[in-house]
């Protein structure tokens, strides 16, 4: 699975030419675009599906929560690596809060406005503050989980022994006795950031050390997968165990946790870039990678948008499965398409770009720069 990964650090580690941003890799834009769909339907089976709690045991689920933001996070890591290696501190956050902090305050003003306009949720004086920063942190919290990662693998890139001061730092962190607001999904997600980072940094190192036994790799992480899908309970989902450590049956749905994520997304990675070079050439899959896989930001931003403004809705108790499924589907497919419309219209306006996607404007699409990496 390594060796299909694109070489991201350029000269700082082996010497060929460096990406740019019009030399972008479609196969981790294809994996990008297949996961933030994964996303959507996450929230679909949540929300749309299943209206209680009855979709922690989806088997669907299930299957999509065990590795898509650890993927996304692990993606997010391997293509910060040249930013962070050669990006002072200081210009390193600055760009990083342009692209991501900039547009996600966007889409909460946004939020807030439709949620005062037109929803008219009221709330009292003392509440209304607080509600205002649950909804900018729970509803964009892998914005924030992205953001602390990359200046914290910054920070450390610049130790003595930086590679083996990350590694520590996954552990510590994902170990932390803290579940202040979003910070148990920090904790999950941080390690992920930092394997990507680190494989980004040693590609070849890895290359060399997996591909004789590359199979019996795959292999071995496919039954820990199966074996952690089977054990998968609800109490495994980071939002549950809050990665908190206070007996051996918590110990157990955290490291359950951690390895079946770490186990499924290694599998899916390779699923998804092998549906890559099958698929390369016909319009879906370039659909999925151009379209969806350069777009995630904003899809991300425009998704969450949506899913927390459900939350104060009222509806569906008493529609059969067909109707939740009509309407499941109808509902994904506006979130693409309205998306994809935003992209369009202000993607070419400078300044107004900035602020919405999060990208500078551009004369085409090929010129964008990788969203949520």
């Amino acid at each position: 699975m390594f060796d299909t990964l694109p070489t991201v650090t350029g000269s700082i580690a082996h010497g060929p030419r460096i990406p740019g941003a019009n030399d972008r890799d479609l196969q981790l834009d294809f994996a990008k675009g297949a996961l933030i769909v994964l996303v959507i339907v996450g929230h679909l089976i949540q929300y749309i599906i299943y209206r209680d709690d009855g979709f922690w045991y989806s088997p669907y689920y299930k299957s999509i929560y065990m590795f898509h933001m650890p993927l996304f996070m692990a993606i997010s890591g391997y293509l910060s690596c040249r930013s962070l290696l050669r990006k002072s501190f200081t210009r390193a956050a600055s760009d990083r809060a342009k692209q991501l902090l900039l547009p996600m305050l966007f889409w909460w003003a946004f939020m807030e406005t439709a949620k005062f306009g037109a929803l008219w949720r009221a709330t009292s004086v003392t509440s209304g503050p607080l509600e205002l920063v649950d909804d900018l942190a729970g509803a964009y919290w892998f914005i924030w989980a992205t953001f602390v990662s990359y200046l914290l693998v910054k920070i450390f890139t610049n130790l003595k022994h930086g590679s083996w001061v990350i590694s520590g730092s996954a552990i510590l962190v994902a170990l932390a006795p803290v579940t202040f607001s979003i910070s148990p999904l920090i904790k999950f997600t941080y390690p992920f950031f930092c394997l990507g980072f680190l494989l980004a940094q040693s590609r070849e190192r890895w290359m060399s050390t997996v591909r004789s036994g590359k199979m019996l790799l795959i292999v071995f992480l496919s039954i820990v997968t199966c074996v952690g899908f089977l054990a998968w309970s609800k109490d495994t989902y980071i939002y549950n165990n809050l990665a908190i450590i206070h007996d051996f049956r918590s110990a157990k749905d955290v490291f359950l946790m951690f390895v079946g994520s770490a186990a499924a997304s290694a599998i899916a990675i390779e699923l998804l870039l092998l549906c890559w070079r099958i698929g390369r050439s016909n319009r879906a899959g370039r659909f999925i990678a151009v379209e969806l896989g350069q777009s995630t930001l904003l899809l991300y931003l425009v998704q969450g948008t949506v899913f927390r403004l459900m939350d104060f809705m009222q509806f569906g108790e008493r529609w059969d499965l067909t109707t939740r499924f009509a309407v499941a589907g109808t509902l994904g497919a506006c979130i693409v398409g309205f998306a994809l419309t935003v992209r369009s219209i202000v993607g070419t306006v400078p300044y107004l770009s900035q602020l919405v996607l999060g990208t500078p404007a551009r004369s085409g699409l090929s010129q964008a720069k990788p969203a949520m990496n």
